[in-house]
């Protein structure tokens, strides 16, 4: 069938750290433009990650959102000022945290832009019970408290940094959502399983763990199992190693002293 498109924008949310598709209308919309529009978190600024381009509809979410307004100065002044008082709503709610004495890490903390609200994002190992941080919180800010808890995938997302590559963290830079990473994953890549080796600035197992997974699965099917008894041009053979990334293995032959080498295809013949 005919695979509908949408027309859409990404623009991405410096404080959330999300990239989220929002329709054009019928703007003339360019990479680093900023834009007003309306997410899930309320009217907010954000920045035009890549001029609009036609995708699937099964990548977006529909109806897609709309651009509220390119952004004015005005706007782009209001955001500004937004971000001076968030840093100082940051220092009054880490002391209230402190006063309380609440077991919970502030990552950051953003208004809407009409400043409707303020959102403070949060790690916590336990559960917190923060009623009278909120209260005190709408006391003094005079706004609507939101408190979000995310997890340290998510810290690490919106805070930064550089990886064990070297590189800037792929999370912050250009993966979208988080996908599930699995030890076994490490283990099919023949990869050192100590943690430290395959854990991410987050701590958690790192995300680029999965991008070369599908490929070993591939390579991985097309090979037998290490102590398997199969033919090969030279005679009965049983496997003792494998290579995936060249889809190959080692086969000790029967009448020869060294293991011999086979590409899997070479073999598929006689299997």
């Amino acid at each position: 069938g005919e695979l509908n498109m949408q027309n859409v924008v990404g623009i991405d949310f410096q404080k959330s750290g999300k990239l989220e598709y929002y329709s054009p209308m019928n703007y003339d919309l360019e990479a680093g433009q900023w834009v007003v529009v309306e997410s899930k978190r309320g009217i907010e600024m954000g920045r035009v990650k890549y001029a609009p381009l036609d995708v699937a509809d099964e990548d977006v979410t529909l109806p897609l959102k709309e651009i509220v307004r390119v952004a004015s100065t005005e706007d782009r002044e209001k955001y500004d000022q937004n971000e001076q008082d968030a840093s100082e709503a940051m220092e009054l709610c880490k002391s209230t945290i402190q006063q309380l004495d609440l077991s919970m890490r502030l990552v950051n903390c953003e208004f809407t832009l009409d400043k409707s609200k303020v959102i403070f994002n949060f790690t916590s190992d336990d559960r917190v019970d923060f009623r009278k941080l909120v209260k005190i919180l709408a006391q003094k800010l005079k706004t609507r408290i939101e408190l979000r808890q995310i997890g340290v995938r998510d810290e690490a997302k919106l805070l930064g940094g550089i990886g064990p590559c070297g590189r800037s963290l792929c999370c912050s830079t250009f993966l979208g959502d988080f996908e599930p990473v699995s030890i076994k994953m490490a283990k099919d890549q023949n990869l050192s399983l100590n943690p430290t080796k395959i854990s991410g600035a987050c701590g958690r197992l790192m995300c680029c763990l999965k991008y070369e997974n599908d490929y070993y699965e591939e390579a991985r099917a097309q090979l037998p199992d290490v102590g398997d008894n199969i033919e090969t041009p030279d005679g009965n053979g049983k496997v003792i190693g494998l290579n995936i990334l060249d889809v190959s293995m080692q086969v000790k032959v029967e009448g020869f002293e060294q293991p011999l080498e086979y590409k899997a295809e070479e073999l598929e013949a006689f299997n």
